[in-house]
């Protein structure tokens, strides 16, 4: 009986050891000095690795940390493995959130990347024939958002009702009776000459060296809705790190760079 005793008393102690650590290390990430930012390549790591010095500065280490996709650096927020993201504009977010239950935020909106139609097929829309193929990103926000540029470029009508969110299902007139392939956003410019067209983000085209003003047939707005954002998540916005970080990334140095390296409005700041 004695033995028991001490047995459940170490295992107690032990139990109160291991939980005290667990606490204080998720005390210590959250006032810790360094933090990782996950982003896709052109223009966000390009932006925040402009910002590693300025954040030294201020007694901050900023890693990068560079993704491909549009599913891990949400998943890698969620689960703390990095403590931000930016790639993402707030429709997607909200998305993932919804379909994820999810907890992410934005802390900060940086600036638009105008999504545009390319072709390696035609010069102009009015080239397409019926039956073409136009590839569109699966995700679910950007689905929606290649879908209503269609829509704008007068090629088809899609159910008012499915807004953002509009998959093909929703298209009530095609009268070229396009045909559309749901590609994953990351792979378009590679799929692009096997289609007749393709609605690509601006991040991916960039790094596939296409411009939206150059090559683009038909641009989205200047006025999109789609902001790509600094996202974190709940309970993260108050981070030291992560308040030095929107400061910088919404300064005066960035706006300047990305004016500079995006002469032909491929990426606009909104700040």
């Amino acid at each position: 009986m004695r033995k028991t005793s001490k047995l459940l008393l170490t295992a107690l102690a032990l139990s109160l050891l291991f939980s005290g650590n667990a606490f204080a290390a998720k005390k210590s990430k959250k006032n810790s000095k360094t933090i990782t930012v996950g982003a896709t390549p052109e223009p966000h790591a390009a932006i925040l690795n402009l910002l590693v010095k300025d954040m030294k500065a201020k007694g901050f280490t900023l890693k990068v940390q560079e993704f491909t996709d549009y599913v891990t650096p949400n998943e890698a927020v969620e689960s703390g493995d990095i403590d931000a993201n930016f790639f993402q504009h707030i429709p997607y977010m909200n998305s993932f959130n919804e379909e994820r239950k999810y907890h992410l935020v934005s802390v900060a909106g940086v600036h638009i990347e105008p999504i545009a139609i390319y072709s390696n097929k035609i010069k102009a829309l009015s080239e397409l024939k019926d039956g073409a193929k136009i590839a569109i990103p699966n995700d679910p926000t950007n689905e929606g958002r290649a879908l209503l540029l269609l829509q704008s470029a007068g090629l088809i009508k899609v159910d008012e009702k499915a807004g953002l969110t509009a998959v093909p299902a929703d298209v009530l007139e095609n009268p070229k009776k396009l045909k559309f392939q749901e590609i994953e956003a990351a792979s378009l410019p590679r799929i692009l000459p096997d289609v007749d067209a393709a609605v690509i983000n601006g991040n991916y085209a960039i790094t596939a060296g296409l411009t939206a003003k150059k090559d683009g047939l038909f641009i989205e707005g200047a006025d999109s809705p789609y902001v790509n954002i600094l996202t974190v998540k709940a309970g993260n916005e108050d981070n030291p790190a992560i308040q030095a970080l929107v400061e910088l990334i919404k300064s005066q140095k960035v706006k300047d760079y990305i004016e500079k390296t995006y002469p032909d409005g491929d990426v606009v700041p909104v700040f």
